[in-house]
């Protein structure tokens, strides 16, 4: 079990710690809420606050698995939604794209976060929040609209890196022929851009769903917030598609080239071929044995064959270097 912190806050601004080990104390005023950060918690702390905050079972069990796909659902006075996150783990230049879960429960006086597989906390959301309470003091649906915001700015973050990534392997196919680990990486980043793909489009339906659906636990003045979200998330959307033509594009220019190296060592393969023909066809005439052949009582006539093996000869690679064939 991992508390990353419970706080009460009145008009935007911190009243006071909360302890989860000891009953949660009741809110006195209806603009109070309580923000309870949780990472990766056992089944017995969500169980606890399922029976204090009326949390419905079927978000419990969402929220604790930590590969759920980014959902909303409604449960009377309560939101449940849950976003997946990104990161970048290994080396720079061969770094994947791994994933983790943040599931968000909603009420009017309460927001709880329970997050999953991500190191990306929460803690700069609520110090930027804290310093501005007269946001704060809008209660849990903007706090709940920051977080998907801060989730959804790791995207970019991890987009910028993956876009270099891209941007240098296009200039290296074309600058020069991919080895088998450029190609594999180059294989393993289109793949891990497809798998993205699959999480931001459930992730773009979700931030519509804020837009389009009016639901009883957001106030309609934070509609504006979530409509630049659902925004972002389509920019996001639009750049991985972009990469993944890039990866495609890099793909197909790298196998033309290997296909017009192939074809240029083909014809040079033809060229010398065919002028060591003429030498080899006139060798062996001569290499027969046989009695009577009028050139073989020829003085000069070694010399001859000889002259004319490398007349021939000169002018087969002569008429192969003006055709670009050598």
């Amino acid at each position: 079990m991992s508390i990353i912190a419970a706080r009460i806050y009145r008009d935007g601004r911190l009243l006071t710690e909360v302890d989860l080990s000891k009953p949660i104390p009741t809110l006195e005023k209806k603009e109070d809420f309580i923000w309870i950060g949780l990472h990766e918690p056992d089944a017995a702390t969500i169980k606890a606050l399922q029976e204090h905050f009326g949390l419905h079972e079927l978000a419990v069990e969402d929220a604790l698995d930590p590969r759920h796909l980014p959902k909303m659902e409604s449960y009377g006075d309560n939101l449940f939604v849950v976003a997946r996150t990104i990161h970048l783990v290994g080396a720079d230049g061969a770094a994947r794209i791994e994933y983790g879960n943040t599931a968000i429960f909603v009420g009017r006086q309460f927001i709880i976060t329970v997050r999953h597989g991500s190191n990306r906390g929460h803690s700069p959301i609520r110090t930027q929040l804290e310093a501005t309470p007269w946001l704060l003091k809008q209660g849990p649906d903007y706090v709940l609209h920051a977080i998907l915001d801060f989730i959804v700015d790791g995207y970019f973050e991890v987009i910028d890196v993956v876009e270099e990534q891209v941007l240098a392997m296009e200039d290296r196919a074309l600058e020069t022929f991919l080895d088998r680990a450029q190609t594999s990486r180059l294989f393993t980043l289109r793949r891990d851009l497809f798998r993205l793909q699959r999480i931001l489009g459930p992730t773009e339906d979700l931030a519509n769903r804020f837009v389009n659906i009016d639901l009883p636990q957001l106030d309609s003045e934070i509609d504006p917030y979530f409509r630049d979200l659902a925004d972002h998330v389509r920019r996001v959307n639009y750049r991985v598609a972009g990469l993944r033509d890039t990866l495609t594009s890099v793909i197909e220019t790298s196998g033309l080239l290997e296909q017009q190296r192939q074809g240029v060592i083909t014809r040079q393969l033809a060229a010398w071929a065919a002028i060591l023909a003429v030498p080899t066809a006139i060798a062996g005439i001569y290499g027969m044995n046989f009695k009577f052949m009028p050139e073989l009582e020829a003085r000069y006539g070694y010399f001859i064959i000889l002259g004319a093996m490398a007349v021939i000869c000169g002018s087969l690679f002569y008429r192969f270097k003006r055709l670009g064939w050598l």
